[in-house]
């Protein structure tokens, strides 16, 4: 469904070109969930937001790269293009539900909005759809709740709101930027249960970006961890949490607290680079227990290491890890 090749999205600032997002590539399947995960600042949101054309720019640049959907190269449409393109064939939920509703327009203008952008329909059917709308993502009493504004429902209200105005085109993919963020852990269940209903009914592909391995286990098909603008490990759901191929991916999965039985809670010591500044070798490496001479020599290159399973750590590539 969609092709991503050599994706390149770099930040020109005062202090220099912070290479947020460089040099990825990936597929995403009919039907299928890609989980996308690392720490915050290693590239995740950006890849996603540069798939629509929500960079802003400038101080932002897509430099390179392909995304092909439906035999459309995304990063070369025009601003017209994208836009036919944007919630409805494409929808996206956003990281923060509490800021990106408007706060000063009724629910229910916002759910009719992208109805009246791509369709030609009535207000009496565009309010039949996005009560409807509401139905599936369990919001009761649609017709009191479309008068009221965001103010008036909890957070797991208005999250669930903004996968309502996501969805209610029918997109063939969906990214979906930590829609759990700030939920309480029954209403991340309760969040995710739904998006996984909605997809089984209508055969969409997510694209789920998250922090959260532990999410990622019960919802993804397949796993893209991302470090420092680039992809260090991709690989099925279960060979990756069972047979992990970096070391960053590694740290990642001993930090889960479910993993511990007592003591102390491991954290990978250091910190993320920082990505203005030219990275030599690997670009974990400095965080990295199990550094030799090796990898700190070039860039390392993502290689198959396993059957479907690749990863970008240069002692695993050569057998030495």
């Amino acid at each position: 469904m969609l092709t991503v090749e050599d994706l390149k999205t770099y930040f020109h600032t005062r202090a220099g070109i912070v290479r947020a997002v460089d040099g990825i590539s990936f597929e995403v399947k009919a039907g299928e969930t890609l989980g996308l995960v690392g720490e915050s600042g290693s590239g995740k949101s950006v890849s996603g937001y540069s798939l629509l054309g929500l960079i802003p720019t400038p101080p932002g640049k897509i430099e390179s790269g392909t995304a092909l959907f439906g035999g459309v190269d995304l990063l070369k449409c025009t601003a017209s293009e994208l836009q036919s393109i944007r919630g409805k064939r494409i929808g996206m939920i956003f990281q923060d539900p509490m800021t990106c509703l408007n706060p000063f327009v009724t629910i229910g203008q916002q759910l009719m909005e992208p109805l009246f952008i791509h369709e030609k329909i009535s207000v009496s059917n565009a309010r039949i759809a996005a009560l409807e709308a509401l139905r599936e993502v369990g919001i009761l009493d649609g017709d009191r709740r479309m008068a009221q504004y965001p103010h008036e429902f909890s957070g797991g209200m208005r999250q669930r709101i903004m996968i309502a105005i996501a969805l209610i085109l029918k997109p063939e993919l969906l990214i979906a930027d930590e829609p759990t963020t700030a939920l309480d852990v029954t209403m991340q269940a309760q969040i995710l249960d739904l998006i996984r209903r909605l997809q089984r009914e209508r055969g969409m592909a997510v694209i789920f970006v998250t922090h959260d391995l532990g999410i990622v286990a019960g919802l993804a098909d397949e796993v893209m961890v991302m470090y420092a603008g680039k992809i260090v490990e991709r690989a099925r759901t279960r060979e990756l949490f069972y047979a992990a191929r970096h070391p960053y991916t590694r740290g990642l999965l001993a930090s889960i607290p479910s993993n511990h039985s007592g003591g102390d809670l491991y954290n990978i010591p250091g910190l993320p680079p920082d990505l203005g500044k030219p990275l030599a070798g690997c670009a974990f490496g400095p965080r990295c227990s199990n550094k030799k001479d090796v990898c700190g020599m070039g860039q390392p290159t993502i290689k198959a290491v396993a059957p479907l399973h690749y990863s970008s750590c240069v002692r695993i590539q050569e057998g030495s890890l």
